[in-house]
């Protein structure tokens, strides 16, 4: 099974379930809806996977990524590059599989 990163301070997060959503600066999708994804010692099913301008995020969007603002989402959206307001970003939704 493959794994998806995130960052060390929200993997505990995700894992729990509070993060539910995340923006990837990606050329292609590298997840696939339905398919389930290691995070550590759980794992992620994707539930969706659209490609949205960063301009499209929601406020509700970033409190689902676990961010306190647009900004900070936007930094750490940034790692991998420069994001505008029109930067396409994937935007993705997931849930933890138990068990």
């Amino acid at each position: 099974m493959l794994g998806v990163e995130f960052s060390r301070e929200l993997r505990d997060r995700v894992i729990a379930g509070d993060i539910t959503l995340t923006v990837r600066l990606w050329r292609r999708a590298k997840v696939r809806v339905g398919r389930r994804y290691r995070v550590g010692p759980a794992s992620i099913e994707v539930d969706a996977v659209e490609v949205v301008p960063f301009s499209a995020v929601t406020t509700d969007d970033v409190r689902r990524c676990g961010e306190r603002d647009r900004d900070a989402l936007r930094r750490r959206t940034a790692h991998a590059g420069p994001v505008d307001d029109d930067t396409p970003v994937h935007r993705i939704e997931f849930h933890v599989v138990h068990g």
